[in-house]
């Protein structure tokens, strides 16, 4: 009888032990590094906006946190990587309007983006502009429409895949004003304004943060950008309507994800870092020359980035299948 209480003690023992050490071990999570899929080339805005945030949630996690770059198809490659990960908060699925919305209803995806994915917290948002060679014979978006309407089919046009922001707004533009030229596709935005700089190609609606930097330094002429209001950034480059152009109105949010059935504790832990590093005050200087507009904190939550996705993919993708846009 003694021996079985004993016995017994012990058990008891070891049993609460064996839960304080799994306890410890979920205060202390994670415990390893942390990868976040970009779904784009190194040294684009996006990617850049990536790094800036992954640089501050180590040191709210305790953790590295690792970008890896996997392009292609207008981001989906990428995405379906990081769908196919399990479900433990070490695999964080980054992008944005392209990557998110835009690709899945061009490509043959193998994935749902709205059912195998749970939302963790959206980051910051920029308006795509078009910008153009400098050598380019205009100067404002009316003499550029002027020049494409008597040179149809001659210019050319940036974009980073079929269905990609870039390419849904030269579409808009083409079918808005009776203009027509060709789009050359580009694996990501890094590449495509290398050559845009170079003058191999005429012009391109381009995620603006990205592109700032050379408008900048004078490297490409910007005409108009794709927002209601005239973009903070760069406060003297009109809207479409304003420069003589269609109604185009195209917001390049960027957020981070994680595949679906990862724990909410996990998602919750995953919100705080990011909600951290929004709060910083040298991420927010940083994106803020960047020329990201940062979301509320209200619009930090998953359940805000939940809402705001499903109405970007209800509102986008009978426009997209409209225009017939097929996957090059």
């Amino acid at each position: 009888m003694r021996m079985t209480k004993h016995f017994t003690l012990v058990i008891a023992a070891f049993s609460s032990i064996a839960a304080l050490a799994a306890s410890a071990a979920a205060q202390t999570d994670p415990s390893r590094p942390i990868t976040i899929i970009v779904p784009f080339p190194a040294g684009g805005g996006s990617d850049g906006l990536a790094r800036l945030i992954a640089d501050h949630m180590k040191g709210t996690l305790g953790q590295p946190v690792v970008i890896e770059n996997v392009t292609g198809a207008s981001g989906s490659i990428g995405v379906a990587r990081a769908a196919r990960a399990p479900a433990d908060g070490y695999t964080i699925s980054f992008g944005q309007w392209a990557s998110h919305v835009g690709a899945s209803a061009v490509y043959p995806v193998k994935y749902d983006v709205l059912k195998d994915f749970e939302p963790v917290a959206r980051l910051g948002d920029n308006p795509l502009w078009i910008v153009t060679r400098t050598s380019l014979p205009a100067n404002n978006l009316k003499e550029m429409l002027h020049w494409l309407k008597a040179n149809p089919q001659k210019a050319s046009a940036a974009t980073v895949g079929s269905g990609s922001g870039s390419h849904l707004c030269g579409v808009y533009l083409q079918n808005t004003t009776g203009t027509r030229f060709q789009f050359v596709p580009y694996r990501g935005g890094a590449p495509a304004m290398q050559d845009l700089v170079g003058g191999q190609v005429d012009f391109m609606c381009d995620n603006a943060s990205n592109s700032l930097p050379l408008a900048r330094a004078g490297k490409i002429r910007p005409m108009a950008v794709t927002a209601k209001a005239r973009w903070f950034g760069a406060p003297d480059v009109p809207t479409f309507e304003e420069a003589g152009g269609p109604a185009v109105h195209i917001s390049f949010w960027h957020a981070f994800w994680v595949p679906r059935g990862t724990p909410k504790d996990v998602i919750a832990k995953l919100n705080g870092a990011v909600v951290a590093a929004l709060a910083d005050p040298v991420v927010r200087k940083r994106m803020t020359e960047q020329g990201h507009e940062l979301p509320s904190r209200e619009q930090q939550t998953p359940e805000a980035l939940a809402a705001h996705h499903r109405a970007e993919v209800d509102k986008w993708w009978p426009i997209i299948k409209a225009a017939n846009i097929q996957a090059e």
